[in-house]
């Protein structure tokens, strides 16, 4: 009840009792399916944000529920002092389909990071000693809210509030080969980047561009870190982002879509770096539970084996020559860029208003950056919702 004994709705209770660290949209929602969301009046809305690269399989998807209700009733959680198989079969599996031969079980994107940052530092002091630690990331990049993570952010204004940021980070330009070989010195044992920038506006870098900075890390004996938390697990057409550009780091980090909605996130390494992580050297008590990685194995499974991926691919390649096509006729747009189903769009003008105007016509899209749309659907998604999402969009833009 509020002041005047009236029942309060959602939103009220929400802005009433949590802090306004999110300018959220006002719609409650309440249910999920596929590609679909409802709000609390029962009005449907097309999803192209996805929890924001999350909800891979969709909402509410079988595979999710079944793993869930399944493991739920076996064990949810126990210490990480001790074995657990839903752990140890998703670590192997992931293992068997990446570069990486150990995997450390978190719950975030964020916390991925913190443990690729905290791996690179301690793997470098150890060989080379104490003065090799900075990190350079890169302009633009966003790699999350932690101290550390935020630090390694190339934004001014995930940073802004919150100084002294941690030292030992540098940035240069995304996909400028020069100004990194420029950036280095003794300090530097590693270089952290998205293959695809997401936050910073969907930029997709140069073909050899991530095999330039890998033979540039391998010449200076740097340390490699891809934050695949946005791009991984299916998004671009392939299990991994940087599988497009035919090179691997030495390190890599997973989450959204990993857990398809359940807080969990990865980092995975090769064996050269496995002995920096000892005993007591790094931990999490939430981080891989019996519950999260039996879902996540069904997930990854569902990926690998019911062809989402290749879903995604087809997908992704039908929605950007829709876009361009929009593009063509439409002067609003100034460029479509992406892989798979992560798909930016530079407009003109803001993107708020766009953004705007579609929630009203029951389409959900996001803005990164002031003016590019973001497009970030389940892969699930299908040829009859990207043309409902892309006529909406033409309808919005001509206004």
């Amino acid at each position: 009840m509020n002041d005047t004994g009236k029942q309060e709705t959602t939103q009220g209770l929400a802005d009433r009792v949590m802090f306004h660290t999110y300018g959220r949209f006002p719609l409650t929602l309440v249910r999920g399916e596929g590609c679909r969301v409802w709000d609390e009046e029962g009005k449907e809305y097309l999803d192209f944000v996805g929890g924001i690269a999350v909800c891979a399989l969709g909402h509410s998807s079988p595979v999710v529920t079944r793993a869930l209700e399944d493991q739920s009733r076996r064990l949810v959680h126990v210490s990480n002092l001790y074995y657990t198989q839903p752990q140890t079969e998703l670590a192997a599996l992931l293992v068997e389909n990446a570069f990486a031969d150990r995997v450390f079980f978190c719950n975030s994107g964020a916390e991925a990071n913190e443990a690729a940052i905290k791996l690179a530092r301690r793997y470098a002091g150890e060989r080379f000693g104490p003065d090799r630690y900075t990190i350079i990331s890169m302009e633009n990049s966003f790699h999350g809210r932690t101290m550390a993570t935020l630090s390694a952010t190339g934004q001014a204004k995930i940073q802004a509030g919150y100084d002294p940021l941690l030292e030992g980070f540098r940035f240069v330009p995304f996909n400028n080969l020069l100004a990194l070989e420029k950036a280095l010195d003794p300090s530097v044992c590693a270089v952290m980047l998205e293959p695809i920038q997401g936050e910073g506006g969907v930029i997709v870098p140069d073909p050899q561009y991530l095999k330039r900075v890998r033979d540039l890390c391998d010449q200076k004996e740097m340390l490699l870190i891809f934050d695949e938390v946005q791009v991984g697990m299916g998004r671009t057409g392939k299990l991994f982002a940087h599988e497009h550009f035919q090179v691997t780091p030495d390190i890599m980090t997973l989450a959204k879509a990993l857990g398809n909605g359940l807080p969990i996130g990865a980092m995975l390494a090769t064996e050269a770096l496995s002995p920096a992580f000892g005993p007591g050297s790094h931990a999490t008590t939430f981080g891989g539970t019996p519950l999260v990685t039996a879902v996540s194995k069904a997930v990854l499974k569902s990926l690998l084996e019911d062809g989402w991926i290749k879903h995604a691919a087809k997908m992704g390649h039908y929605f950007r020559e829709g876009l361009e096509a929009l593009a063509r006729r439409c002067a609003g747009i100034k460029a479509v860029r992406g892989l798979g189903l992560i798909v930016g769009v530079e407009l003109n003008t803001p993107a708020a208003p766009v953004v705007q105007g579609c929630l009203e016509k029951g389409v959900l899209i996001n803005a990164p950056k002031e003016n590019v749309l973001r497009f970030v659907p389940p892969l699930v998604v299908e040829k009859g919702e990207i043309d409902r999402l892309i006529g909406v969009l033409e309808t919005v833009l001509e206004g």
